[in-house]
């Protein structure tokens, strides 16, 4: 349980992390909150021959007005601080909806929003949420910088597109907009494990509660986070009652290919899947013909 021999650097600036990272590309790993890379290290599953520090790299942290009705969340904001904003509920209440079942407090408190998605686990919340909200994802190496749809940032297991020179910079995410509902549910064995199945989803309404826009993404259903978007186009231009929700739920099943374990077969993982996307899809659309 101990970690292969490495170097260790704190980065001071910006410009020092990217060169490192930009001189050994695979063999370096970024330091954020360490509560994913930690525990790989100690396996020895991840074997780094420099470890980059970029804690005292105060600016990657915090959330920030992006584009028009979007913000960007640094990749240094840790979890427990977006739990405890009043604003993440306002502009964000699918992530604030999902935060407490990312593992235990104080997991939350150090592990970052950068951090996670560039680890890629399918198991994790946060790649399928920022899947359903179609978030985008900022890179920087000493080349330059470049944004990746989230769509095109998750490739495998354990697996991004990020390039061996790039650092994951901030996510830009929308903001909830009136008639915009979402939710977020999943089943564990306890309070704080990965995910059998999860679920988020986001539904818009128009003046009539007709759906206008809907999109259902889900962890732990396959080898990358997964975007339904058969049962996402199913709704829209549609009154969501039983008989949508349930043929959602239906093409959600078929798309979905989890892997199974000894705590739930496939077949229960999509069983599950069914049941938590129409629960989620149910509440959604209730929240966005309140307004919410």
């Amino acid at each position: 349980m101990k970690p292969a021999p490495f170097r260790y650097v704190a980065a001071r600036t910006l410009e020092q992390a990217l060169k490192l990272k930009a001189e050994y590309g695979d063999e370096a790993h970024f330091l954020a909150g360490g509560q994913s890379l930690v525990p790989t290290m100690n396996f020895r599953l991840t074997q780094p021959a420099v470890l980059i520090d970029i804690n005292p790299l105060a600016k990657l942290a915090g959330v920030r007005t992006g584009a028009p009705d979007s913000v960007r969340v640094g990749a240094l904001t840790r979890y427990g601080k977006l739990e405890r904003d009043p604003a993440t509920a306002r502009d964000l209440p699918l992530i604030h909806e999902a935060l407490p079942h990312i593992a235990h407090p104080q997991i939350r408190n150090r592990g970052t929003i950068g951090g996670n998605p560039a680890h890629a686990d399918p198991a994790s919340e946060m790649p399928a949420i920022v899947l359903a909200l179609a978030g985008k994802l900022r890179a920087q190496s000493v080349r330059g910088e470049r944004w990746i749809a989230a769509s095109d940032f998750f490739v495998g297991a354990l697996t991004t597109s990020l390039d061996p020179d790039e650092m994951l910079m901030e996510v830009e995410l929308p903001v909830a907009q009136v008639r915009c509902g979402a939710c977020f549910t999943e089943v564990s064995r306890r309070r704080g494990d990965f995910a059998i199945i999860g679920v988020a989803c986001t539904v818009r309404v128009d003046e009539a509660g007709r759906c206008s826009a809907a999109r259902i993404g889900l962890c732990n259903a396959g080898d990358t986070p997964i975007f339904a978007a058969a049962a996402s186009e199913s709704l829209a231009g549609r009154q969501i009652g039983k008989p949508e929700i349930d043929e959602a739920a239906d093409l959600v099943q078929r798309a979905i290919d989890p892997g199974g374990s000894i705590h739930a077969s496939k077949e229960f993982q999509r069983h599950i899947a069914g049941v938590l996307t129409a629960r989620a899809l149910n509440t959604a659309n209730e929240r966005a013909r309140r307004g919410h």
